[in-house]
């Protein structure tokens, strides 16, 4: 690989949160004080870009046939590798692949580069990227960029992260050729989406000067005012943020008219806000757990409980094995073994608790904040168990 994408380098006010810092410029120096998050999706989105890569190096001939082979055959072994993703992740090559041909035509040398480092610190201190593909071409360059998450539809319209990689291929490259016109494009397979939006050099620049810059200045001196949006899905402040509190309370005081019956309009309008409330009370409440869990914090008129479980089978063959002994298979199965509840509705409880009682077990539930007025007992967190057992 050209690089280690779990390792890329990250810069305080990154592309991929510029959406964010522009539109509400303090968050940025708040969320130092914050670490850096992972999960699953995102080390299967950066699995995916490397298997990407791995691909277009092999078409780029950067790499020979027997050394894809070699990588490929080990990247199959990973945990996030299946041919479903490496199918994906062609859909995505194969339009590289075609945007490559097409630069070809236009010019006789046009130039590919994958992973390359894009540097937009002339307007953005400190600022820099990665962009997944860079293609020059006469008086073109077009970033491409794969997204293979499906849970947020991305459109390169207007796409800020996109705009501040064109804009670092242009600082770069600009001494060399003289362009007009920039392409930007964001491939999601999953999502069966390819969009590309085209600007002139000059407009790109433009914005670049006027809004890009100073935006940041004030980001980074932590200026301007809080401003709640969609920006604030993966701010890193999202669940403690007092302006997007404010800004979910406000909307929940929803002013209607007097009527006795509400008007389809107004259910239009609560059914938009509900949307964001679920999603920052649902932010809130993941933090309040996380913090009641592992750290011991308190919140008053809450407390951290053993949620509900469900009873389980240990081994459904041997279940079956050993309730085969007493009633015929077809009256214990379906196209599997009954589930608990089933089986006891269909031979009787205590049949169940004679014959398999033994087989079957009820986990610990995961940890939950109740009100305090729930009658199961208070858990004690991680930090107080380590605390006590100190």
């Amino acid at each position: 690989m050209s690089g280690a994408h779990s390792e890329r380098a990250h810069a305080k006010l990154s592309a991929s949160g510029s959406k964010r810092w522009m539109s509400c410029t303090p968050s940025a120096q708040l969320e130092e004080d914050f670490p850096d998050q992972t999960s699953d999706f995102a080390r299967e989105g950066t699995f995916a870009h490397e298997l990407s890569e791995l691909f277009l190096q092999l078409h780029v001939g950067q790499i020979t046939k027997a050394t894809f082979t070699r990588r490929l055959n080990k990247m199959k072994k990973d945990e996030f590798y299946s041919q479903e993703m490496e199918d994906y992740v062609q859909v995505y090559v194969d339009l590289v692949i075609e945007r490559i041909n097409e630069a070809k035509a236009k010019s006789g040398d046009a130039i590919v580069l994958l992973e390359q480092r894009l540097d937009f610190s002339e307007w953005v201190p400190e600022g820099f990227g990665t962009g997944d593909v860079v293609i020059i071409s006469g008086d073109s360059i077009e970033v491409i960029d794969l997204k293979y998450g499906k849970g947020v539809p991305v459109s390169a319209e207007g796409n800020t992260q996109m705009r501040l990689y064109a804009l670092g291929a242009i600082n770069q490259f600009g001494i060399l050729y003289e362009f007009e016109n920039v392409l930007m494009t964001i491939v999601q397979p999953r999502l069966d989406s390819i969009s590309t939006d085209e600007v002139l050099a000059d407009d790109l620049l433009n914005w670049a000067d006027e809004y890009v810059k100073p935006k940041a200045q004030m980001a980074t001196n932590g200026e301007g005012e809080f401003e709640a949006g969609e920006h604030c899905r993966f701010c890193k402040v999202r669940f403690t943020c007092r302006a997007r509190a404010e800004a979910n309370l406000e909307m929940a005081k929803h002013e209607f008219q007097k009527a006795s019956l509400l008007s389809h309009d107004e259910i239009g309008d609560i059914l938009l806000q509900a949307t964001e409330l679920q999603k920052w009370a649902k932010d809130v409440q993941d933090y309040a757990l996380d913090q009641a869990e592992k750290h011991g914090a308190k919140f008053p008129g809450w407390k951290l409980v053993e949620g509900r479980s469900n009873r389980k089978y240990t081994d459904e063959n041997q279940v079956l094995e050993k309730l085969k002994q007493y009633y015929p298979v077809e009256s214990v199965t379906k196209t599997a073994l009954l589930t608990l509840s089933t089986l006891e509705k269909t031979i009787g409880k205590k049949q169940v608790q004679d014959f398999v009682g033994d087989l079957i077990i009820k986990p610990a539930g995961k940890p939950t904040l109740v009100v305090e007025s729930d009658k199961r007992p208070e858990l004690s967190s991680d930090a107080a168990a380590i605390a006590d057992f100190s």
